[in-house]
């Protein structure tokens, strides 16, 4: 996994205020059902929001021009996608709620913390359940499934099932008559 070392522009500083203030007045309290008028709240700042893709009102994302929703793919409530570098949902992946995306973090190393990014990529028909974190750099594969409070540190093969602290293997994932796995 690579690192890029950042710092985040006022330009950057400036779209996340008034993402900010968007999300509070328009996003947040919109009907659970508006998941057009989210996606198009999205699309206006920057992302890129596929056809039936379900941003849910009180999923919180911190820079919406970092986000990539593919066809069909679900940002639960109370997800947090802390999209400082690329985060990628493909078609029919399901991130449910209060999972943690998080794709910056801090160089220890660094005598100030520097801030260091890598993007995220879920993949076609994977679900990352409930609780569970996904670091830096994580590729988690189609039709994967990440259980309940995980810690995903590392890359996820296509098709297997992953639980625990750190996220380990624990079995087999979904069977090709799902949709997205067909096609995986």
């Amino acid at each position: 996994m690579t690192f890029e070392h950042r710092s985040l522009s006022w330009k950057n500083k400036t779209g996340r205020a008034l993402w900010n203030a968007c999300w509070a007045v328009f996003f947040r309290p919109s009907p659970v059902f508006l998941h057009g008028w989210r996606r198009f709240l999205l699309r206006c700042f920057g992302a890129r929001v596929g056809a039936g893709a379900r941003p849910y009102p009180r999923a919180r994302v911190w820079a919406p021009w970092n986000l990539v929703m593919d066809e069909r793919s679900c940002l639960g409530n109370d997800v947090d996608c802390y999209c400082v570098d690329r985060i990628e949902l493909g078609r029919g992946a399901i991130i449910s709620q209060y999972a943690y995306l998080c794709s910056a973090s801090h160089d220890f190393r660094s005598p100030d913390f520097g801030l260091v990014t890598a993007p995220i990529r879920i993949a076609d028909g994977a679900w990352v359940a409930a609780k569970a974190f996904i670091g830096p750099g994580v590729s988690i594969g189609a039709c994967a499934v990440v259980g309940a409070c995980s810690v995903v540190v590392r890359d996820v093969p296509s098709g297997v099932v992953v639980a625990g602290n750190p996220a380990r293997i624990v079995g087999v994932s979904r069977t090709p008559r799902h949709a997205e796995c067909a096609t995986a």
